[in-house]
């Protein structure tokens, strides 16, 4: 599929935003020619996402990113919501890492995003063209034919197998595929400030839930602190951007606002907006063009992250792995539930910040003072386990296999053969991998199933307790791997779950559970779910 330079591209994505880097950062170590275009001329520096949590940072794991990202994080932010006297009536602590991760991290968007385009430049088969204006683009059902206007004006014309739309929540691809959009806008607006060498020099999230104003203050890194407030009627943009209007506003908040060191502000609108399809054809929606959020939970930017997850291995399987092209029908039946869930919880969460009357944010603080009074009811909003997680029930999975299967696997450490301690994630890599407890179900294969596990090119990890490492009866066949379970999480898995085999999908969600003897007839049943062809 040629382009105007005589050259092809198996995958074109619009939009040089987290989640098309992701995407591309994600397919390109297999090679998959990638190109992405971005309409604007430079990487977005004004103010947005300041949530990561830990799904997301273990997607940046997958990508080999997540210890240039890390440094521009601040792990374990607390949330607190406080009345308008100032008295905190809900906290957010979650301090879990089953994912391999912090759940709730503060982080710098700008340079997250300078770290994902930097990520891109170790790959020869990507990339990546700033300035590129994508005009129009045409699925003839064998491939998608595209033509984006350069800095120049001039009209280049290329082709690509693959299409992905990540053009944030005006995308001019959802809107050219005429796929609704259907949500609500919110009728109020919100000043967004950053501000350097942090004025207040506190550590939280803190949403001050005054009905006369509500505001944010967050902690964010590198000493940067954000400030959101609400746009009161009769306010414009113009007022509250210019220098008096900030030093009024921040004077709610700030002992000297004129002395605070604004890094940018900008006024946002919060959308709940979800399209009606995440794919045409040969056309697929990602991040903010299939779903926008508001900010409450800090999950848009996460959501997004979750595409590019879902989809990027996917895009892999079908342009490299076998896969039928059916097997992208998945990412909608997969992803669009779990968008749809985070946006009630984001429109929840900002009903309870912003109610409309005093008379509805007393009977909020009088219910969450009850609430803190009940310890299931409290440990359940500090532990975060109001958060939807994703449950993929129909999708690329052996579905009802188990009720592990569609779900997210634990990353704990394991040790290796050597004596060193990894993350499980880095101990697979980002492919397939079958996991089992004790015994090594390679030795239940039989060729057919042998024959589907090298086409899905993954590890088997055999998992015993680390004190048997090393010694001659723990040895396992030739197409297996020992590790030691050194904080007991996996042995804990197995022992709830009930069964001694796992199968993981590149992205760490469970595809399949058995015993060791039935891994034969397992893996057929999800050559057929993941459509592998031949």
């Amino acid at each position: 599929m040629p382009d105007e330079a005589g050259r092809t591209h198996d995958l074109i994505i619009i939009g040089a935003g987290p989640v098309g880097m992701t995407i591309a950062n994600l397919v390109a170590p297999s090679g998959i020619r990638v190109l992405l275009l971005e309409a604007l001329p430079a990487l977005i520096d004004y103010p947005r996402g300041v949530g990561m949590d830990d799904e997301c940072l273990r997607s940046f794991q997958a990508a080999g990113l997540a210890e240039r990202v890390v440094p521009h994080t601040t792990p374990h932010q607390w949330m607190e919501f406080r009345t308008a006297k100032g008295r905190t009536f809900a906290s957010i602590r979650p301090m879990t890492e089953a994912f391999g991760w912090p759940r709730r991290n503060a982080f710098i968007q700008p340079l997250v995003d300078r770290v994902l385009l930097d990520g891109l430049s170790r790959f020869d088969n990507v990339e990546v063209r700033f300035g590129h204006e994508v005009l129009r683009f045409t699925d003839d059902g064998d491939g998608v034919d595209v033509v984006a206007r350069g800095p120049d004006g001039t009209e280049a014309a290329f082709r690509t197998a693959w299409l992905v739309g990540a053009d944030g929540g005006r995308s001019p691809t959802r809107k050219a595929l005429g796929i609704d959009f259907d949500g609500i806008t919110d009728a109020t607006h919100w000043l967004v400030v950053d501000i350097a060498n942090d004025p207040l020099g506190a550590p939280s999230a803190v949403l001050h839930c005054d009905p006369a104003r509500p505001y944010v203050s967050i902690g964010l890194p590198h000493g940067i602190r954000r400030l959101e407030f609400m746009v009161m009627p009769g306010e414009t943009e113009a007022e509250l951007s210019g220098p008096a209007g900030l030093h009024r506003i921040l004077g709610r908040v700030l002992p000297d606002p004129a002395a605070a060191r604004v890094i940018r502000s900008r006024v946002y609108t919060h959308n709940a907006r979800l399209a009606a399809r995440f794919r045409s054809g040969r056309v697929l929606l990602a991040g903010d063009a299939a779903h926008l959020m508001p900010v409450w939970q800090g999950q848009g930017y996460n959501t997004g992250i979750r595409d590019a997850t879902n989809l990027a291995w996917k895009l892999v399987a079908v342009l490299k792995g076998g896969c039928g092209p059916a097997l992208l029908d998945s990412y909608e039946a997969e992803r669009r539930d779990h968008a749809a869930a985070m946006i009630n919880l984001s429109t929840t969460v900002g009903r309870i910040f912003a109610p409309r009357s005093r008379v509805l944010a007393a009977l909020r603080d009088l219910g969450f003072g009850i609430l803190r009074r009940i310890p299931p009811a409290r440990d359940y909003v500090l532990q975060m386990r109001f958060k939807p997680m994703p449950r993929y029930r129909d999708g690329a999975a052996v579905a009802g296999s188990h009720p592990a299967v569609g779900r997210m696997f634990i990353q704990p450490r394991v040790q290796l053969a050597a004596g060193s301690q990894i993350r499980l994630d880095d101990a697979i890599g980002p492919r397939f991998a079958i996991l089992a407890w004790a015994a090594d179900p390679s030795a239940y294969m039989d060729d057919t199933a042998r024959g589907i596990w090298r086409r899905l090119d993954g590890p088997i990890l055999v998992v015993r307790s680390e004190v048997e490492l090393g010694t001659a009866e723990a040895a396992v066949g030739p197409d297996a791997t020992l590790v030691g379970d050194p904080s007991m999480a996996l042995k804990q898995w197995f022992a709830d779950a009930g069964q001694g085999v796992v199968i993981l999908r590149p992205d760490r969600f469970v595809a399949a559970a058995c015993a060791p003897q039935e891994i034969s007839a397992t893996l057929a049943a999800l050559a057929r779910a993941l459509h592998l062809e031949g």
